[in-house]
């Protein structure tokens, strides 16, 4: 018996992200048209509306998509808005991003992560996403500030230099903490020294590739 994408959609948005208090109608109505099961690994494409934080490729995972909802009804992403997100993963995130944002500069640690989506964004004729494969942690820099930052993995807090990447009046989304009990929060930069941070909901989420904390040696 084939299965029902389109009820399976309908009740993912219906159910499950705006029973998690996602009441943004842009952030409803862009999950909707971004079709998830595209996105996933063939294996579990029966699986891709579930509330699961599916398996892909070297250890990662897909965030549950009531994460994806609240993420993107709290960075309250405007047309006019660059965003930066660090971790592609799938790339379902990066195409919503997308279709509520001007453009989307995303980066994956894994290069054939990144090589994947890149191919179902040409397949969908999304053109306003530039891919990138390299460690965020480690090095890369973006070539500008952007007005908001998204990271999709875990840290256990949050990093200087990726603050140092949002625009003044832009907005940080990240997931902090240890496992199993973690806090999402949201940074807004008032001006180039200054920040207001809220605290979003307690969830558990896979940390960044080198985000761990580093060993400590005992002598």
């Amino acid at each position: 018996m084939s299965m029902n994408f389109e009820q399976a959609r309908h009740n993912m948005v219906s159910q499950q992200i705006r029973g998690w208090q996602v009441t943004d109608k842009r952030v409803l109505d862009a999950i909707a048209a971004t079709k998830r099961e595209d996105f996933v690994p063939a294996d579990y494409r029966k699986l891709a509306f579930a509330d699961l934080a599916l398996p892909l490729d070297h250890g990662q995972q897909m965030m549950h998509p009531v994460i994806e909802g609240r993420l993107l009804q709290a960075i309250n992403l405007q047309a006019d808005e660059t965003v930066l997100e660090i971790g592609t993963g799938s790339g379902f995130l990066s195409a919503c991003l997308a279709r509520l944002g001007k453009a989307v500069c995303t980066i994956d640690i894994f290069e054939a992560l990144s090589d994947e989506a890149s191919k179902v964004f040409a397949s969908k004729k999304i053109n306003n996403i530039e891919c990138h494969s390299d460690d965020a942690l480690n090095g890369w820099m973006p070539e500008q500030a952007h007005d908001v930052v998204v990271v999709t993995g875990g840290v256990l807090e949050i990093p200087p230099v990726f603050m140092e990447w949002v625009n003044p009046g832009g907005r940080l989304f990240a997931i902090c903490g240890q496992s199993p009990i973690m806090e999402a929060r949201l940074l807004r930069r008032l001006n180039i020294s200054d920040w207001e941070e809220q605290s979003l909901f307690e969830t558990d989420l896979q940390l960044l590739v080198n985000a761990q904390k580093a060993p400590e040696f005992n002598f």
